[in-house]
């Protein structure tokens, strides 16, 4: 197999001047490695790991045309000249792979998140419409600052112009202030920028013919549904872009908005979400605009974006993730092997989930994302050495891979029959199937990378001084922890793995303890209410899920909405009996309880599995330990750590 097998995603494709080299598109995506506004070593070398990768086009980031555009502390700002310069080098560092680069014009209208010193901004919209995700009361434009505003997509264009971009994209997806204007429900103006479409378009198409004046490629990114009672729907977008097709070289479409937490989903949508879901949209675009139409939206395969671009539903397809999981996934399907593909699994913690914490994007499974000027080209060891890896986890796969990679003979011992551990658990969680991937992944880089597997081998002391190695790596992971509480021995307790594994009779009314707040408790939740019973989920924070990316925790809690089960917040498991569950609230301290209880399930968190390290400590050998083992947490900690001991020895 090869790139013959995918002839639609690696043929060329022009618009006007511009011709890119495949199909095969990194969308606008903010990666929180701006520097002072600026673009800087890390955003290139990110950008450079993906055209080197052999990406066509890369769309850089949401860039803010005006002052009041800074919906984060970290956006990149084109407010001044001094962002010339960084553009310049990175159209120069993707061009020698024969990349194009197009910049985002980008202005959040009323949907900021920012703070101003500690103090909230001042937000503007067309009109003073509430946004309720961030709870946003915009001042309505004057038709001073709207000149202004326009005025600053026009700059903004003339500074990429003379950066050498090949184009711009102005961002009208997602909620953003021109789809405001474009929205009756949102704008609510009563002079020649509101209430007919006409009106509505005429912020959108001044700002278009701004950047038309300034630079010859110009593209638009527009949400086809917002996902929003009271967002944009499928026909109000339509008539808008047919109006506007004619101004424009390309369309972008892709789905959801920032104003509530259901059209949120869709800027980023988890595995939960089905591939290609947008492509249909695409599809009646194309045929209505007859324009050149871009289309993203869970196209993390180089089958699925070659059946999408194949059944003529778009030109070019968006595969940021899957670019994020693995910088080289065109080249590897260009060069047939697929196999060797690091597949996006949809979770959301290392990318948006950073972004959502201020922290600069990576990929739970490729942490050298994000990271790329320290670990992006690790050097293979001068000395290689006998390693030793002890559990293959995720974070031991990583760790054995990383180093075999490096030179240095590599053992890994797993103590089951299955590399993965509790990744395994994982996929068995409703609608967490594909998070398996990390498995499949891991494992292939382990066996490319010339690692010696061992199955079913527990390491003791014994072995260790046996197989005598230099360094070793313990990944041992972690089991469920049960708190010490009273009356579990007269009460019905299982912990979630027993119920994972189907090693757990449940009974029809169940309490579940959910300690941790992430994925666990609330897919237990989800797979006992499809089974039939009455659920309780008893949480001790905020919110069912708080402790996990947004997009994953409101997309949950949206279908345990849907299935009746009722979220208990402040709750602490203090006690049981033989039907009763007695729990305490974290904030008043008062007493929660529970009655009529055939089943308590735990999800009280893990411990470590650490035993090894007192072995090897008396054993005087180079030790790294990783992971659960050093301190319970995720994946994607374990596949860092893993990264970090095996780039040093």
């Amino acid at each position: 197999m090869s790139s013959i097998a995918f002839p639609h995603l690696f043929s060329p494709f022009t618009i006007g001047d511009v011709t890119f080299k495949n199909r095969i598109l990194s969308t606008g995506h903010d990666t929180m490695l701006a520097e002072h506004g600026l673009v800087g070593d890390d955003l290139i070398a990110y950008h450079k790991a993906r055209a080197e990768g052999g990406a066509g086009l890369i769309v850089v980031q949401a860039a803010a045309i005006h002052e009041n555009a800074r919906y984060t502390a970290h956006v990149l700002m084109l407010t001044h000249d001094d962002c010339i310069e960084g553009y310049r080098r990175l159209v120069e560092v993707c061009g020698a792979h024969d990349c194009r680069v197009i910049a985002q014009l980008f202005h959040p209208g009323r949907e900021v998140m920012d703070t101003d010193e500690g103090a909230l901004r001042v937000a503007y919209g067309p009109s003073a419409t509430r946004s309720d995700r961030f709870h946003v009361i915009p001042r309505a434009m004057d038709r001073a600052l709207i000149d202004d505003v326009i005025e600053g997509y026009g700059a903004g264009a003339r500074r990429m112009a003379q950066a050498g971009v090949h184009g711009v994209e102005l961002v009208a997806s997602h909620g953003y202030l021109p789809a405001q204007f474009l929205n009756p429900r949102v704008n609510r103006r009563t002079d020649d920028y509101g209430g007919s479409l006409e009106n509505r378009l005429r912020f959108l198409r001044r700002a278009i013919a701004a950047c038309r004046e300034e630079i010859g490629l110009v593209g638009l990114r527009i949400s086809g549904n917002e996902k929003d009672p009271d967002g944009l729907s499928e026909p109000e977008t339509l008539e808008a872009i047919i109006a506007l097709a004619d101004d424009l070289d390309y369309i972008n479409v892709i789905a959801g908005t920032s104003a509530s937490h259901g059209g949120a989903v869709h800027i980023v949508p988890p595995m939960i979400v089905e591939t290609a879901y947008v492509a249909p949209f695409a599809a009646t675009v194309k045929a209505l605009s007859h324009t050149a139409v871009f289309v993203a939206g869970r196209i993390n395969q180089p089958h699925i974006a070659e059946q999408v671009l194949n059944s003529d539903q778009a030109d070019m397809c968006g595969m940021t993730r899957a670019m994020i999981a693995d910088p080289e996934m065109a080249n590897k399907a260009a060069a047939g092997a697929v196999d060797d593909i690091r597949a996006c699994i949809g979770c959301n913690q290392a990318c948006i989930g950073h972004f959502q914490k201020g922290e600069p994007i990576s990929c739970i499974q490729y942490p050298e994302t994000g990271r790329e000027l320290r670990y992006g080209k690790l050097t293979r060891s001068p000395r290689p050495r006998n390693v030793m890896v002890i559990g293959g986890g995720p974070g031991g796969m990583k760790a054995a891979a990383v180093a075999a990679a490096r030179g240095h003979k590599v053992t890994l011992h797993e103590a089951g029959a299955q590399l993965g551990g509790q990744a395994l658990l994982a996929q068995l969680l409703p609608g967490r199937a594909e998070f398996g991937g990390i498995v499949t992944n891991l494992a292939r880089e382990v066996e490319r990378a010339g690692v010696t597997v061992r199955r079913n081998s527990t390491v003791d002391k014994a072995l260790i001084e046996a197989e005598q190695p230099d360094a070793v790596i313990v990944a041992t992971g972690a089991t469920s922890h049960w708190p010490d509480i009273e009356g579990v021995d007269e009460a019905h307790v299982v912990d979630a793995w027993q119920v994972l594994k189907g090693e757990a009779n449940v009974g029809g009314a169940v309490v579940i303890a959910d300690w941790a707040c992430d994925w666990i408790g609330m897919g237990i939740a989800e797979k006992l209410a499809r089974d039939g019973c009455h659920v309780r989920l008893a949480v001790t924070g905020l919110i069912s899920g708080e402790r996990t990316p947004s997009y994953v925790r409101d997309s949950g809690n949206a279908i345990l909405h849907r299935l009746g089960v009722e979220v208990i917040p402040y709750a602490r498991l203090f006690g049981v009996d033989e039907d009763t569950v007695y729990m305490r609230h974290t904030a008043s301290g008062e007493p929660i309880i529970f009655e009529t209880v055939d089943t308590l399930v735990l999800a009280q968190g893990h411990e470590s599995l650490d035993e090894l390290s007192e072995i090897l400590a008396g054993l005087a050998i180079e030790t790294h330990l990783i992971g659960d083992c050093l301190s319970p947490r995720s994946a994607e900690e374990a596949v860092l750590e893993g990264l970090k001991a095996a780039a040093v020895i």
